[in-house]
């Protein structure tokens, strides 16, 4: 009985090490994909849809060394990278639906893919899903590779395609900001320290901060290519190149190159590649870091919000739902709630990827599937905060300017701006007096008679309070 052979109760009979299974006759996948979904029903998450186009990209890239080396058939080869072309999208992708949590390193994914591959180009010969007459899984797709070389590999290609969406990204949120900073220089508003009246300062300072910290995440994110560009295709299982030919190894990431447009580089040493995974760890740290200044922004303009009427009330949010189910005429800040959470997800998903790097165990890490999920879900999160944050919440930012003003104006704080002239004690004593007495800063000043009316609205004027340094 031939693999491939119709089963007596329906389906095709499919071989491997351990015996024989029965496989749904039109399952592109086969015996090894069947085997993968029933041993791994952990998460209900499938494998990144990123990774798993990076590695039919790897799949390619191997067959059509192959060719050129003279170990794979013309014919063959051609079939496979047309069907890795025609497996990219549609309903043999939907096909590759492992778990993003399985055990062996990503085989299940590897040789998942594989199968996939081998029917589409099968067909394409004139052959039957599931006979591998024509196209073998293991023996022509995955020729010369093992899944500890091409998964690594390809969630370096992933990781690489999503940094390079995050980053437009950021910049569009850093962009909304700046904006803001413009529109709004005018405003002067309280600052705050341990939340309580500080100084004033300008909203255009307010906003550019906010947009500088951005600036800063865009930059460490787009350094984050040179991190991940230097992959391990070629060294096969320890990075020893084991049973793979001189020129595969030397020409298979030239090929990749050229396929993915990716500045990928073989690694000078294939075993360290293989082996270690800490560059992934540098990575996902650098997105902790814009989740954490997500978390800090997104945080200070629902304080700025909140209220509205009966808390600090400077800014106004866009409305984009009702707020509750019972109290009237609320609405929430949701859209800065949630980007919070995603940030919250993102500092849980940098710590598995920190415990996976750090779980390896001699000449090979068997955690690669949770640290794979953990950063290519970061990465995917983080896109979409930044986009949803910018879209349906920071571009419609309203400054409440005559709330501002009114608090300002009453503000006992504003006496920092008395120090240079009067002294820090005399300043003191005058916010004490007006706090006691109900008055303003400036109505006491005045009350005392310590400087003429010029004098006073030059000293507590907007200039003077944001000013950066004396005039």
């Amino acid at each position: 009985m031939s693999s491939g052979e119709e089963a007596p109760t329906g389906g095709r009979i499919e071989r491997d090490l351990l015996g024989e299974k029965v496989v749904p006759a039109d399952a592109w996948g086969g015996i090894h994909t069947a085997r993968a979904l029933e041993n791994f029903p952990l998460s209900g998450r499938r494998v990144h849809p990123e990774l798993i186009r990076a590695l039919i990209d790897v799949k390619a890239a191997a067959a059509e060394t192959n060719r050129r080396i003279g170990a794979l058939d013309g014919r063959i080869a051609e079939a496979i990278v047309a069907a890795c072309a025609e497996a990219i999208e549609g309903e043999a992708f939907q096909a590759i639906a492992v778990d993003a949590l399985q055990g062996g390193a990503g085989t299940s994914l590897n040789l998942s893919v594989s199968e996939v591959i081998a029917n589409l180009a099968e067909e394409r010969l004139g052959g039957r899903r599931g006979a591998y007459a024509l196209v073998d899984p293991i023996d022509h797709v995955n020729l010369h590779q093992s899944t500890n070389d091409t998964v690594p590999t390809a969630v370096r290609i992933a990781a690489l395609r999503l940094l390079a969406r995050l980053e437009p990204a950021i910049a569009r949120l850093q962009t909304a900001f700046q904006a803001l900073e413009t529109r709004w220089a005018h405003v002067v508003k309280m600052g705050r320290t341990e939340l309580q009246d500080a100084t004033p300062i300008g909203f255009g300072a307010v906003f550019s901060a906010f947009a500088e910290a951005l600036s800063r995440d865009r930059w460490r994110v787009f350094k984050c290519e040179e991190r991940l560009r230097v992959v391990n295709l070629g060294g096969t299982a320890i990075g020893t190149a084991v049973a793979a030919p001189r020129d595969y190894v030397f020409q298979v990431v030239d090929v990749l190159r050229a396929r993915t447009g990716l500045h990928l580089a073989r690694a000078e040493n294939l075993v360290d590649a293989t082996q270690n995974l800490d560059a992934f760890v540098e990575v996902s740290g650098i997105l902790k870091a814009h989740a954490a200044t997500l978390f800090k922004i997104s945080s200070d303009l629902r304080l700025m919000a909140s209220g509205p009427d009966a808390g600090l009330g400077e800014i106004r949010l866009p409305a984009v739902q009702e707020g509750s189910s019972i109290m009237p005429a609320k609405v929430n800040p949701v859209i800065a709630e949630a980007v919070g959470q995603v940030a919250i997800e993102v500092m849980g998903r940098d710590q598995m990827v920190t415990l996976a790097a750090q779980s390896g165990q001699l000449e090979l890490n068997p955690f690669i599937p949770v640290l794979a999920d953990a950063l290519l879900g970061a990465l995917s999160l983080l896109e979409a905060a930044d986009r949803t944050f910018a879209e349906r919440c920071v571009d419609g930012v309203v400054v409440e300017e005559a709330r501002i003003a009114e608090t300002l104006a009453g503000s006992r704080a504003v006496a920092t701006l008395l120090v240079e002239r009067l002294g820090h004690r005399a300043a003191g004593e005058i916010a004490e007096a007006a706090r006691a007495n109900g008055r303003s800063i400036a109505e006491e000043v005045r009350m005392r008679g310590l400087m003429d009316e010029a004098t006073l609205a030059q000293v507590l004027s907007a200039l003077a309070a944001t000013a950066l340094g004396r005039r």
